[in-house]
């Protein structure tokens, strides 16, 4: 790279001064978009992010069960503060190994075999919960179906950004977080049905449609030409694309972008930064994604309701959030190919601040004999707490609760995905998704593990208080460090950060 490339351009106002030329906007032009056929790509990104709804369904499982098990008439069964603790946040650490075996499987199998791979220990964890006569069938259970969700995390983004093309990138791209939102749902309403080992059963049914599914799709195109499987790729991408399209011209695109990245990533590359920052940002993200504090409240919503005494049963408060979730990330899939990424993650890390800030408030001003609750109490005691509140300002926590999922649902949920997929060089993209979801789920496990000392040992506002500054964090880290990537292709993007320009912070 010669250093006049690298410089910015000072005290000139040049068209070639921008985020991402404006020549290179034109290689996928709009006519080409528009002849494409998306029938098939959008088969195969539903049949991938079943793994999606699997991760979603598993991930908030505790959270109708710990009460259920809470009361349970068998010792061998019955969970107390420390074994509840340990079965809302195993299922997180069983994520950081998913993620950290995925750095490995994600560019020795595939995408889309690392996809399938992942359907074994998740059908063997919901068996292991389904048929549990012990605590520690139901903590072995908890960690395969979160070392599942861990492959899936680094997995299924990665592989629906390199079979997508520009113009569906960011609704697709919204899909693996629409899943995981829609399979938290679905074991919301069925846990108001459902015996918690029936839930575990209901759990198998979308692993077995995924792989079966997925047998039948194709494998990324880019993995395949870095593999040198010219042919299969080619074939891969037509099919995505359609027969009678101009796919020749992006599979030479592809090709080109392949060939100029065929080594992977060494050691002294690292400091490169077309490297690093992309790697940086993507995992700065997950990391402040997980410490606005979205797992420890999916997690442990029905006992935070319990405390709290909100207007409805907690189970069906439980519902209603999901609900609301579901409706959120809806609306970012639609608005995020229109109104940019940047823009969403603003307004969703304002909301979250506000949320958080709200419910904080309340638990710490709104005395006791008006909520409902009794001071500084443990959440594992919140099973022989009244349920009826005495006072309609109960709705606030509902409120504050559905507010904070809206937002994350809106920006900080689906689009922190989507940037892992889109701005990780292809080189490292494997073993940089994979350190993105070990980043992510360890922090989820920390905050879940000690979610309910901080709470016993401070009080329930503790928590909200300390994710209302994070959120504040996420605005200033979204506005120095995140790039706006709408409607650009992944070699436009790789591109950027390798021409070094400091609009890059901008």
């Amino acid at each position: 790279m010669e250093p006049s490339v690298r410089e910015p351009l000072v005290r000139k106002t040049s068209s070639s001064y921008r985020t991402f030329p404006e020549s290179a906007g034109k290689r996928l032009d709009k006519e080409y978009l528009r002849s494409l056929h998306n029938k098939r790509l959008y088969l195969a990104a539903f049949a991938a992010v079943l793994g999606n709804f699997s991760f979603g369904f598993a991930l908030v499982y505790p959270s109708p069960v710990i009460p259920a098990l809470e009361a349970h008439p068998s010792p061998a069964l019955r969970l107390d503060q420390h074994t509840a603790s340990w079965f809302g946040s195993v299922f997180t650490l069983g994520a950081a190994a998913g993620g950290l075996s995925t750095m490995l499987l994600n560019d020795r199998l595939g995408r889309k075999l690392s996809i399938m791979f992942s359907a074994l220990p998740s059908a063997v964890g919901y068996a292991l919960m389904a048929g549990a006569q012990g605590i520690g069938m139901l903590l072995l259970g908890r960690v395969l179906t979160g070392y599942a969700g861990g492959v899936t995390s680094a997995s299924i983004p990665v592989y629906i950004s390199e079979i997508s093309h520009p113009g569906v990138r960011g609704m697709l791209g919204a899909c693996p977080q629409i899943m995981a939102v829609l399979g938290s749902l679905i074991l919301y309403a069925l846990g108001l049905v459902l015996d918690w080992r029936w839930l575990a059963v209901a759990g198998e049914v979308p692993v077995l449609a995924m792989i079966v599914l997925l047998c039948f799709m194709p494998n990324s195109p880019r993995f395949l030409l870095s593999k040198g499987k010219d042919d299969e790729a080619l074939g891969s991408l037509c099919w995505l694309r359609g027969k009678d399209t101009d796919y020749a011209r992006e599979y030479e695109q592809i090709k080109d972008s392949v060939r100029k990245q065929s080594r992977r990533v060494s050691c002294a590359e690292i400091k490169d930064p077309f490297i690093y920052k992309p790697i940086l940002i993507a995992v700065g993200m997950r990391f402040l994604q997980q410490l606005s504090g979205v797992t420890c409240v999916l997690v442990y919503l029905q006992s935070i309701f319990k405390k709290t005494s909100v207007i409805l049963k907690p189970e069906y408060d439980a519902a209603l959030v999901g609900l609301v979730r579901l409706f959120s990330v809806a609306i970012a899939a639609v608005s995020m190919d229109k109104a940019g990424r940047k823009i969403l993650l603003f307004v969703s890390a304002g909301v979250m601040l506000v949320s958080n800030l709200t419910m904080g408030l309340y638990i710490h001003f709104v005395p006791a004999s008006q909520n409902g609750t009794i001071a500084n109490k443990t959440l594992e005691t919140s099973a022989s707490l009244p349920a009826e509140p005495t006072n309609y300002i109960t709705l606030i926590p509902l409120l504050a609760t559905m507010f904070f999922i809206m937002g994350y649902a809106m920006g900080w949920g689906p689009i922190t995905w989507l940037l892992m997929s889109e701005i990780l060089p292809l080189k490292a993209r494997g073993v940089a998704s994979g350190l993105c979801v070990v980043v992510s789920w360890l922090t989820a496990f920390t905050l879940t593990q000690f979610f309910l000392r901080v709470v016993e040992a401070f009080g329930l506002e503790v928590p909200f208080l300390f994710f209302a500054v994070i959120c504040a964090v996420n605005i200033l880290f979204t506005g120095c460090c995140v790039p706006e990537t709408k409607g650009r292709s992944l070699e436009q993007i790789e591109a950027f950060f390798r021409t070094g320009r400091r609009s890059f912070m901008r």
